[in-house]
């Protein structure tokens, strides 16, 4: 984790360094409480591949007025610093000079002579082209990127905010050329034209800070298509550089999920427009590298690889963005005070993410099967690479005791069991939930009695929620709350998979050519040689082909391997084909072995949860009503 350092604080002089302000004002405006936060980012004008962005507050009574960007942002549990992005950043007095400012911090400027203090302004670099770098950078999802063909504005990364003013309202000018389209959910209340007609002005509204930080934006040669979902307006913003993918065609995939999870949640009230802004990335130098999904309340960016192949993304993009969906839920459903009322300089967090990531990501694998959309014995391999990843992780360390000190250590390191080990959690309470009311009840209509008795607007007070579920459900709930999430005991889940008639057996799963859950093949750094593993069972595929443990790659399809170049192939190998025509030459016992014939579709045995031939009629029935009867 980064560190913020403190230290004395030096009195910096900012001097003409920036774009010039403009006509002179008057301090005769109104104050910062009567007005919008007049706030300004120019797309036209990139200076070294930086934004200039201004920010305007009105006036000020007191003497000195601090100015931040983000340390943390909601949802992603890290230390982004978004401060550490700015570059030149002046303070100006009504006259239009440079006044004296104070760097506090990383993230935040004191302005001591603030009646005097008329505006500000600074440049921002993106995070996306130094993210393949040595430099620590904010998760891709709540990144930026400001290029000729694609702004991704997340604006936490662009606007700040001054203290004490959280709840101010926001104006938004953004300029861009004129051919650029654009997508937002922010409230668009004007737009103005160049006289040259090169570049027009969006004016946006978000009246307070935090609908500034919960709406990203997308600009340039995007592809846009929207299609409701009941009463919900999907809004697809794409942009994919070398055009391998397009919006139609993630349109069906996203179309057929949301239908799914629309039925799933039944009359939940949710919002009456959503945003999926993807960023395909390539493997370019400045390009992102973290990929997966960033929620807000009524949308959501993703970052994956553009060399997916279709049905690969379509996988991906089901299994992400449900999850990111689901946060309608909670915690825009259902949230504690630390979430209502964000720091997003020195946050406290709760004490609750088994329930805002846990249960969120266990409805984003469990509608699949429920609406039919998935089989069943997917789901339960699914369930089964959760298991297995969890307890890779620290499985006695208390649930409510990670997420209360998620920035620290050792918890953050065991973040990502939030989205395996939580998402158990949330399946086992839906067991219990059935069980204890003959199918009558479940995890989701728990959170939907919670977002009835919450609601997006009131916040739950974090130490008590945990007795009010109790009181809610059942004492087996509240034992097992007690017990595995507030207290360290690890979970047996095969008490919990008995009662719906599964149990922990072998079965054969697919896998990739060189993966299966770990590789097939050694690298070796001492003579550079890529061999097929001796010490483990190859898939059926290898078999198929005559591969053997021990060879060593000397070719696949004309073009040699070894250590140097053997991860360019890893990628390609994921878009294969069962079809797919191989022609491999290996070196077995120190001659030349020439192999070739098709892919075929690798299989593998694998520890799995299969379903108990000695299931009785009960197990099966609280089993259909666990996982639906489509």
């Amino acid at each position: 984790m980064k560190k913020i350092l403190y230290g004395i604080l030096l009195l910096n002089f900012a001097y003409a360094c920036a774009p010039k302000t403009g006509d002179n004002l008057s301090n005769t405006e109104p104050s910062a409480t009567e007005k919008p936060i007049s706030s300004s980012l120019d797309l036209t004008n990139v200076n070294n591949d930086r934004i200039w962005v201004e920010i305007d507050p009105g006036s000020f009574s007191q003497d000195t007025v601090i100015f931040r960007l983000p340390r943390v942002v909601q949802g992603t549990y890290d230390v982004s610093d978004f401060g550490s992005f700015v570059d030149d950043f002046v303070a100006y007095d009504y006259s239009g000079a440079p006044i004296a400012y104070k760097k506090i911090d990383t993230n935040s400027w004191a302005i001591p002579n603030a009646r005097q203090f008329d505006k500000l302004g600074y440049y921002v670099n993106d995070t996306f082209d130094i993210e393949n770098t040595d430099a620590e950078t904010p998760f891709s999802p709540s990144g930026t990127n400001i290029d000729s063909t694609n702004y991704v504005l997340n604006l936490h990364g662009f606007i700040g905010y001054f203290d004490g003013m959280y709840e101010s309202d926001y104006s938004i000018d953004i300029t861009a050329p004129a051919d650029f389209k654009k997508s937002s959910a922010l409230s668009l209340i004007g737009t103005t034209t160049s006289e040259d007609g090169s570049s027009v002005t969006d004016t946006y509204y978000a009246d307070r800070y935090f609908e500034v930080t919960d709406n990203p934006m997308m600009y340039g040669n995007l592809e846009i298509v929207e299609f409701p979902v009941g009463d919900i307006n999907i809004v697809l913003s794409m942009y994919s550089p070398t055009g391998a993918h397009t919006a139609e065609q993630q349109k069906e995939t996203l179309e057929t999920m949301m239908d799914a999870q629309k039925r799933y949640l039944g009359d939940l009230n949710s919002t009456p427009r959503y945003d999926v802004f993807l960023y395909l990335a390539t493997r370019g130098e400045n390009e992102p590298t973290g990929m997966g999904a960033l929620e807000h309340h009524r949308s959501t960016v993703v970052v994956l690889p553009e060399f997916y192949p279709e049905e690969a993304l379509d996988e991906v993009m089901t299994d992400v963005v449900s999850h990111e969906f689901f946060h309608i839920v909670t915690p825009l459903s259902v949230h504690s005070e630390d979430v209502h009322y964000f720091d997003y300089d020195q946050p406290t967090f709760s004490k609750h993410l088994w329930m805002y990531e846990g249960v969120t990501e266990y409805f984003a694998s469990h509608f699949q099967v429920y609406e039919g959309i998935q089989s069943r014995q997917d789901f339960y391999d699914k369930i089964m690479e959760k298991i297995q990843t969890s307890l890779t992780l620290d499985d006695e360390m208390s649930f409510t005791e990670m997420s209360e000190n998620i920035l620290e250590e050792p918890y953050a390191s065991n973040y990502y069991n939030v989205y395996q080990k939580g998402a158990l959690i949330g399946m086992c309470i839906d067991i219990l939930m059935r069980e204890e009311s003959g199918g009558e009840r479940s995890m989701l209509s728990l959170m939907k009695e919670l977002s009835a008795k919450y609601g997006m607007d009131k916040p739950f007070v974090d130490n008590d929620i945990i007795e009010e579920i109790t009181e809610m459900t059942y004492p087996s709930v509240g034992e097992f709350l007690q017990t595995h999430v507030v207290g360290n005991t690890p979970i047996n889940y095969e008490d919990f998979l008995v009662k719906v008639g599964l149990e922990f057996g072998e079965r054969m799963g697919e896998s990739t050519f060189f993966h299966s859950g770990q590789a097939f093949y050694v690298a070796s750094t001492q003579d550079g040689n890529i061999y097929f593993r001796d010490d483990m069972d190859l898939n059926t595929s290898h078999i198929e082909l005559g591969i053997q443990g021990g060879d060593v790659i000397k070719s696949i399809n004309g073009t040699d391997y070894t250590i140097d170049n053997i991860n360019d192939l890893i990628p390609q190998t994921l878009q294969w084909a069962p079809e797919q025509e191989i022609e491999m030459v290996v070196i077995r016992d120190g001659e030349e072995v020439e192999i070739s014939g098709v892919v075929g579709t690798p299989m593998v045995k694998k520890p799995g949860i299969v379903e108990s031939e000695d299931a009785t009629d009960a197990q099966k029935q609280l089993r259909d009503q666990w996982l639906g009867t489509n």
